[in-house]
This record gives C-alpha cells, sequence and structure tokens, in this order.
C-alpha cells in the first residue's frame, strides 16, 4: 500500500467524538485549540439537520469549544448544496427543524405543500402524523424524496430516539419509494465539506465514533480514518465490517499530537 501524504486538514464527527450527552469529552478543547493555533483546515461535522451553524457554535462555546461558524457542516447544509446543485431555485415540502429549513431558504428554495419538486425528510423531535401523511401522498404524486441522513435513532438522556432513517422507512413502506440520503455514509457530504475549505481527501483525516457512517464515509472519500471509542461503536464490534479504520483511539485526547 503506498504510503500516505502527511495529514493538513482534519474533519471530525460531533457526537461522541468532540461531545457527549451534552458534556464536552476529555481532550476535544485541546484539539480544537490545537488546530486553530496551527491555522490548521477543520470541520466539525454533524449527520443531525435541526440545528444551524450559529446554534451549534453556541452550543459548543457553553462546553467551552470555541468552534467558528464557518468550520460546522451539517448534513442540513449538505442537504441544500445538493438540491441547489440539482435544482436551482426549486421547491421542497420539509418535514424538519430550523437548520434544514434555514438552509434551504439560503440557497434560494421556496418551501411549500403545493406541487412541491422535492419531499425533504430531516430531524425533528415533533413527527407529526399529519405531516407524514402529506409528505407520503406528495411523493405518490410525483414530488422526488431526499432525506438528509439515514441515522435510524438519535441520542438522548432518557435513551434512543427515532430518527430520520427510521421515520424514513416508514415513508419508504408507505410509498414504495427510497430517499436518497445525503448525509454520512454518503460520501458527497464529506467532499463538499473537503471543498468547502479548499481541503483534498489525500492530505486529509476523517474522526468518528462510527464504524457504518464516520469511517465508511472518510474511507469512500478517500481520507485516512480514525475510530474513537468513546461513543457508539465498541472495540469487539469493528472486526464485524469488511473494512476498518486507518487507527483506532480511546478518544480526541490521543489524537492532538497529530495535528
Amino acid at each position: 500500500m503506498a504510503e500516505r501524504k502527511p495529514i493538513e486538514s482534519w474533519l471530525t464527527d460531533m457526537d461522541g467524538v468532540l461531545i457527549h450527552e451534552g458534556t464536552p469529552i476529555p481532550g476535544a478543547d485541546s484539539f480544537i485549540k490545537r488546530l486553530r493555533e496551527l491555522e490548521r483546515p477543520f470541520l466539525v461535522l454533524t449527520n443531525n439537520s435541526m440545528f444551524t451553524p450559529r446554534d451549534l457554535h453556541a452550543r459548543l462555546s457553553r462546553m467551552g469549544l470555541d468552534v467558528p461558524v464557518e468550520n460546522i457542516w451539517t448534513s442540513a447544509l449538505a442537504t441544500a448544496q445538493f438540491l441547489e446543485d440539482q435544482r436551482p431555485g426549486g421547491t421542497a415540502y420539509v418535514i424538519g427543524e430550523a437548520g434544514l429549513t434555514t438552509a434551504l431558504h439560503d440557497v434560494g428554495y421556496i418551501l411549500t405543500d403545493a406541487e412541491p419538486d422535492y419531499v425533504v425528510l430531516g430531524e425533528t423531535r415533533t413527527y407529526s402524523f399529519e405531516s407524514l401523511t402529506k409528505a407520503i401522498r406528495l411523493i405518490n404524486d410525483g414530488a422526488r424524496f431526499i432525506a438528509t441522513n439515514p441515522d435510524a435513532t438519535g441520542p438522548s438522556t432518557e435513551g434512543a430516539l427515532p430518527a430520520t432513517g427510521a421515520v424514513s422507512a416508514l415513508i419508504t413502506k408507505a410509498t414504495g419509494r427510497e430517499p436518497y440520503f445525503v448525509g454520512k455514509p454518503n460520501p458527497l457530504m464529506m467532499r463538499a465539506g473537503l471543498n468547502a475549505i479548499g481541503a483534498h481527501s489525500e492530505t486529509s483525516a476523517m474522526i468518528g465514533d462510527r464504524m457504518d457512517t464516520d469511517v465508511l464515509a472518510g474511507l469512500e472519500a478517500g481520507m485516512e480514518t480514525f475510530l474513537v471509542l468513546s461513543g457508539v461503536t465498541r472495540p469487539d464490534e469493528i472486526g464485524r465490517f469488511p473494512y476498518g479504520p486507518s487507527r483506532v483511539a480511546e478518544s480526541i485526547a490521543d489524537l492532538v499530537d497529530l495535528v
């Protein structure tokens, strides 16, 4: 195997890597501080489409993690960019929160339930029977089906919550139409993120806590991959996958000296 070039740019997942259930993971502050001190191009990524980058910047700041707005990349932003590329100035019926609706408004999309070009499904804590019924009928009438990410569940202090992937399965069952998932592990989200910071995959690394999204997305985007064991994937699960990370670390604290 050819030797990889030195890492110049970093992409890192947020939940399970930098924070866990509302608190920073030890070493996360040092990692972000070092990236900024050395002026390394970097992005903090999340498949969660609920929040805008400004919301997430404020949330991370309260935890002592100073991540500029321009260094935050969400599945909502990736979805909006994808739709702008596919059909500029289009229309969409959206199930989601401000992170998604703001991103679509910012690229000039009109949000409507009158013959939209797309039905766009994102994350929300208030999925309603009425909105899902509307989405199903619009897709049956010809709207294209897009989902921000395939995550079946999301974390909470009370336990797992149904997320976009699970809800999209309900719509698929009712319509027979599979959505196009924009977020991880789709390498499209990673490549768009790399383009946003002017980075190249051959000199970039992805840090994540999930083999099935973070590591897979980084691998398929041609990046070096680091799996940290501070989140979802357990050590005994790594060998079950037909691919592996470039390196496994206990936490983000072990990667500070690599920056």
